[in-house]
């Protein structure tokens, strides 16, 4: 397979695919991560306080 007609080809030959943006699993992914985030705040706090 020629990959000089694709110039965006991946190791073997395959086009690799352009990304737009952010997808749905993106979003998701984030708004769990600062969910648990924001959720254990308040517990680190209070047991800062409580240990110190």
């Amino acid at each position: 397979m020629n990959t000089q007609d694709n110039p965006v080809a991946g190791p073997q030959g395959f086009p690799v695919p352009e990304q737009q943006g952010f997808t749905t699993e993106d979003i998701l992914w984030a708004v769990g991560i600062w969910s648990v985030i924001l959720c254990l705040s308040p517990m680190i706090v209070f047991y800062m306080l409580m240990v110190a």
